[in-house]
This record gives structure tokens, C-alpha cells and sequence, in this order.
């Protein structure tokens, strides 16, 4: 598993990463904030986020909620890699892999379907969305 590592310095950040190829795969453990205005929200947390890449090939919708159904608040662009805060069951969706209904929150108001997310798991990766 590739685990970049973001360190900042003097307001620059700097990303070391172990395997590029392989990143592109497994999930990445990020560290700290990544440009300023995380920086500010995660002012002192010391705790890390997992990220997850989206299926190759793909840009994905962002929706307002888990389905289809509802409003598409952001296009994610190739390559992309997501966090997974919670995960809920809504509108089953097929992709390339598989067929599933739960959905993954990425942010506030933010769901994707698990289908177009390689979390290298069938069921839920995150606690449920309360």
C-alpha cells in the first residue's frame, strides 16, 4: 500500500510518495491539511484521513443525497480520490464495481455511489451515516 505523507514547511507542502502506480489503486493516508483552507479546519488534529480512488476512466456526480434522484452538486474529475466520512443504504446503482446501494458520504451533502469507489469491499469501509 502507497501512503503519501504531507508535511508542511514554511507554508509550503511537500508530498513523498512510496509507490505512484500503486496509489492510483489502494488507499492513502493523508496526514495533514493540504492547502490552506484545511489547513485551518484541522488546525491541531493529528488524526488521519483515509482517502479512496474513484474507478479509473470515470468522472463521477457528486449528489446532494443517495440516489439518482438527487441533485448533482459537483462532477468529480479523473483520477480523483475521495475521504469517506459515513456510508448509507439508498438507490441501488450499477458501476464498474458491481451493483450495491449504499452510498458514500464524501462531505456534508456530498454522496457517491459506492459502486464508482475501489474501497476494496463489498459492504460498508465507514460507520453508518447517523
Amino acid at each position: 500500500m502507497a501512503i503519501e505523507e504531507i508535511a508542511e514547511t514554511t507554508g509550503t507542502a511537500t508530498i513523498a510518495t512510496a509507490d505512484a502506480a500503486a496509489s492510483a489503486t489502494e488507499p492513502t493516508v493523508v496526514t495533514a491539511a493540504t492547502d490552506a483552507t484545511d489547513a485551518t479546519a484541522t488546525a491541531g488534529s493529528t488524526a488521519a484521513a483515509v482517502t479512496y480512488p474513484i474507478a479509473p476512466g470515470y468522472q463521477v456526480n457528486v449528489r446532494s443525497g443517495p440516489g439518482t434522484t438527487y441533485k448533482v452538486v459537483k462532477v468529480l474529475p479523473y483520477n480523483s480520490r475521495v475521504p469517506i466520512r459515513c456510508q448509507r443504504h439508498g438507490q441501488k446503482v450499477s458501476g464498474p464495481y458491481g451493483t450495491s446501494d449504499i452510498w458514500d458520504s464524501i462531505a456534508p451533502g456530498q454522496y457517491v455511489s459506492d459502486t464508482y469507489v475501489r474501497t476494496g469491499s463489498d459492504g460498508f469501509v465507514a460507520a453508518p451515516c447517523g
